[in-house]
């Protein structure tokens, strides 16, 4: 379980830097390369990083949209680069992963805990509004099982 928190710390790190430096994929690359060698040194989990990563990059547009139409009175460009990839990462676990391997519940509870962990004080009540809001409109799926 920690091994799959610090992944989505690394993803995150990583996903932050893509964003920062213009989403150019090479210096994704590298931040990937970075952020593992510095934080997760031993880690079995680069392919789950990396499966996080793509998902957040494959449903860019998609997860960018459901961020403004969550959160009308923040526009995405007024929302921190940090919060901003936490969302998307949070987002996409909701929405786009495997559910039977990432329960909604726990993509949500991650997330907030990576914004309680890397960002401001406000942004973990920030991002469980987002998500929750999110999670209750696409009607609790799994909820009965």
């Amino acid at each position: 379980m920690a091994n799959r928190h610090l992944a989505r710390s690394i993803a995150m790190q990583s996903l932050y830097e893509w964003d920062f430096w213009g989403k150019d994929e090479n210096k994704l690359k590298e931040a990937v390369a970075k952020n593992m060698q510095e934080f997760g040194p031993g880690l079995d989990g680069e392919e789950f990083i990396w499966r996080l990563i793509k998902g957040v990059i494959d449903n860019l547009a998609k997860i960018d949209k459901i961020i403004e139409k969550s959160a009308p009175e923040w526009p995405l460009e007024q929302i921190t680069i940090i919060d901003r990839n936490i969302l998307r990462l949070g987002l996409y676990e909701l929405l786009f992963s495997n559910r039977q391997e990432v329960p909604p519940k726990v993509a949500i509870n991650e997330a907030i805990e990576l914004a309680k962990g890397f960002s401001g004080e406000s942004s973990g009540k920030f991002v469980n509004g987002v998500l929750g809001t999110v999670y209750r409109e696409i009607g609790e799926p799994q909820k009965d099982e």
